[in-house]
């Protein structure tokens, strides 16, 4: 093959391992936060989704409003750290297929070459 054909195939095939690599890490994102009394503890996956939910005994005697309001607040939290997770996935794919990176210059063509 041509250098270009070369160039070409090389930048296609980073941008696939590139989109294989941000897929893989998506399906790994988990987000999970514990209350500071180690009453609550939640977990969600990468698309915000309750996966897990860890109750102490403590919480028995708690009002069943306050034990809400810790539920939610542990959620909303390990919903969070899950969304950070994303957003470094992702920022980390957009690096890799910032214009810098785009194959057509690699190729030495443009929009406006001839």
């Amino acid at each position: 093959m041509s250098a270009e054909m070369d160039a070409l195939v090389r930048g296609v095939n980073e941008k696939l391992a590139a989109l294989e690599a941000t897929l893989h890490g998506l399906g790994q994102v988990r987000g999970r936060f514990t209350t500071e009394d180690r009453s609550v503890t939640a977990e969600v996956d990468g698309d915000g989704a309750l996966t897990g939910l860890w109750l102490a005994e403590a919480v028995t005697s708690r009002a069943p409003a306050e034990v809400s309001r810790l539920i939610l607040w542990a959620s909303q939290q390990a919903a969070a750290a899950a969304t950070a997770q994303r957003a470094l996935i992702v920022a980390r794919l957009n690096d890799s297929l910032s214009p810098s990176a785009d194959i057509s210059r690699s190729v030495g063509g443009g929009p406006d070459s001839a």
